[in-house]
C-alpha cells in the first residue's frame, strides 16, 4: 500500500493566514492554482493535471477523467505540485484568498475522508486524492447552499482547507442533529449525513432574512462551520459599493452619518 508523502507544518497569521509546509527531501505538497506564496531555493514547481494522487497512475485517460471532474466544482483542470528536489529540509508556503482561518485536517485520524464546500480546499501532501462528491438527494443539491457537487479529500495524510470568519469544529455523536446556515457549512467527515430542511413558516420564509432552508447535519461525526461565508462578505461590500453614503454629495456630510448612528 502506498502511503501519502508526510509532512511538517506551521500554520502562521490571525485574520489572514498562511501555512508554511516543511518538505523532507523528496517530498511534495500539491496546491490550488493561486494558492502560492513563497518557497525556499530547492523546491521545484511543477504543474499537473488533477490532483497527482496515487489513484491517477493508471494512464492517460484516468488522468483526465480526475481532471476533467474538476471543472465540475468550478476548480482549474490543474493543481501545482511543489517537490523538495535538495538534500535539506525546504519550506514552501500557502495563503488563504480571504480573512479567515486555515484547518488543517490529518486524514488518518479523521476516517481517511472529508467531504467539504467546493472552494475550501487549499492544500495537500501528495497522494491525497481531491475528487468531487454527488449529493444523492435533488433537493439537497438545488437547495443545499453548496449546490450538488462538493469535494472529497480522501487519503492518509494532511490536507488543508480554508473558511472565512471564525472556524470551529463540533463532534455529533450517533444521532445528534445539527441546523446550519447553509453558508457557514465548511466540511464534515464522511459518516456524517447532510440533509436540508425548509426553516418553515410565512413570516420565516419572507421575512426572516435568512433564507428558505436549513443545513442538517446527523452525526457520528465531525462537522467544520465558518463565521463569514465569502458570499455573505461579497453582498455586504457589494451594498456599500453600489448604494451611496449620507457623506458624499449630501450638506450634512459626516454629521449626517453620526445622526444616523453611523459614527467613525
Amino acid at each position: 500500500m502506498i502511503r501519502n508523502h508526510v509532512i511538517d507544518y506551521r500554520i502562521a497569521g490571525e485574520e489572514m493566514q498562511f501555512v508554511e509546509v516543511e518538505l523532507d527531501p523528496q517530498e511534495t505538497v500539491v496546491a490550488e492554482s493561486g494558492a502560492f506564496m513563497m518557497m525556499d531555493d530547492g523546491i521545484q514547481m511543477q504543474t499537473i493535471f488533477g490532483d497527482g494522487s496515487q489513484q491517477q497512475q493508471g494512464g492517460i485517460f484516468s488522468k483526465l477523467l480526475s481532471a476533467g471532474k474538476r471543472l465540475l466544482v468550478g476548480e482549474s483542470l490543474f493543481m501545482t505540485a511543489f517537490t523538495n528536489v535538495s538534500n535539506g529540509k525546504k519550506r514552501v508556503s500557502f495563503a488563504s484568498p480571504y480573512p479567515g482561518k486555515i484547518i488543517p485536517l490529518n486524514l488518518e485520524q479523521l476516517g481517511g475522508s472529508v467531504i467539504c464546500q467546493k472552494d475550501a480546499f487549499l492544500c495537500a501532501a501528495k497522494g491525497v486524492s481531491i475528487s468531487i462528491e454527488f449529493q444523492r438527494r435533488l433537493g439537497t443539491g438545488l437547495f443545499g447552499g453548496e449546490g450538488f457537487i462538493m469535494e472529497k479529500l480522501q487519503g492518509d495524510g494532511m490536507a488543508f482547507m480554508h473558511a472565512g470568519g471564525h472556524v470551529f469544529a463540533r463532534q455529533l455523536e450517533a444521532g445528534d442533529m445539527l441546523k446550519v446556515d447553509t453558508g457557514c457549512l465548511v466540511g464534515f467527515t464522511a459518516g456524517v449525513q447532510f440533509d436540508i430542511q425548509l426553516v418553515g413558516g410565512i413570516k420565516n420564509t419572507i421575512f426572516g432574512g435568512e433564507g428558505m432552508f436549513f443545513a442538517t447535519l446527523r452525526g457520528p461525526g465531525r462537522v467544520w462551520i465558518q463565521t463569514l461565508p465569502v458570499s455573505r462578505l461579497a453582498s455586504r461590500i457589494l451594498s456599500y459599493a453600489t448604494v451611496q453614503r449620507k457623506e458624499e454629495g449630501s450638506i450634512l456630510g459626516g454629521l449626517g452619518n453620526i445622526l444616523d448612528g453611523d459614527g467613525y
